[in-house]
């Protein structure tokens, strides 16, 4: 029997025409069947991925969006480290999306995404991205409420047009509960080492959770598309969002199916130049 695909599992789709974060039990582990194999597994897949990249890298025809969203502690850091992180860095652009500095607010919200897209043959990450400007934005009301509706159908447009140009967009939620997040916080705090991360406004933050769980609804459901659907991956086991992500990239680049290029060269000739 074929092993069921990941993708299948973790894509979000909508259910009477609408995605709820709240259907999502981010405690799960769908596909994961013998987690005694899930270290040799992560091992594997390191490995595969690492091929998959080279092969991307020497093609140098297209490229891989890889756009990690999440709430506070959800673990976007933490994909990046362990499952990004066995890659080769010369082939990977990573950027995290802050605040907007004042220039960033000068220009339309896509402006300073389009300048850290990956070129051809990377593969980038965006930690946080455009999708900040449908969240953050509708939780907090940064922007007035048909501005953001717009903006599902620029994002839309933006994504459809990125995959007419040769870059695949994988969208990745990291979906965490409630409790795990506190716990995540209070470790945050109790570990001198980890301090650094904590800031007070998380805590704050939390008032907003429902209300960023239905903004989160309300992008997925507008903005998973043919061309760049919305994964969803339960994050409370840190192992299994490592071991879930690195086989959904797996599946993704294998299905783009680079290939190394043939250059000809007079192997002979080269070969004897060298030996000279």
């Amino acid at each position: 029997m074929a092993k069921q695909r990941i993708r299948n599992l973790l894509q979000a789709v909508p259910k009477d025409g609408r995605f709820r974060m709240a259907d999502v039990d981010a405690s799960s582990t769908p596909g994961l069947k013998n987690r005694k194999r899930l270290s040799r597994d992560l091992k594997k897949h390191q490995m595969k991925l690492f091929n998959l990249q080279e092969r991307l890298f020497a093609e140098q025809r297209r490229s891989l969006l890889i756009v990690l969203q999440g709430m506070d502690t959800g673990g976007k850091d933490g994909t990046i480290t362990h499952v990004i992180g066995g890659m080769n860095p010369q082939g990977v652009t990573i950027t995290a999306f802050k605040q907007p500095t004042p220039e960033e607010r000068r220009h339309g919200f896509l402006w300073r995404i389009r300048k850290r897209l990956p070129e051809k043959g990377e593969i980038g990450i965006f930690n946080r991205s455009h999708y900040e400007d449908v969240l953050i934005a509708r939780v907090h009301g940064l922007a007035k409420p048909a501005i953001i509706d717009r903006r599902y159908g620029i994002i839309n447009r933006f994504e459809k047009d990125l995959t007419r140009g040769g870059t695949k967009v994988v969208k990745i939620c990291l979906d965490i509960s409630y409790d795990e997040q506190r716990s995540r916080l209070l470790e945050r705090l109790r570990d001198p080492d980890k301090n650094w991360k904590f800031r007070e406004t998380d805590i704050d933050e939390r008032a907003f959770w429902d209300d960023y769980q239905s903004a989160y609804s309300i992008a997925i459901t507008q903005c998973s598309t043919p061309w760049a659907p919305w994964y969803v991956v339960p994050a409370n086991d840190k192992d299994y969002r490592n071991w879930a992500i690195s086989r959904l990239l797996i599946e993704i680049l294998e299905d783009m199916n680079p290939q190394y290029p043939h250059p000809k060269l007079d192997i002979p000739r080269l070969v004897k130049r060298l030996q000279a």
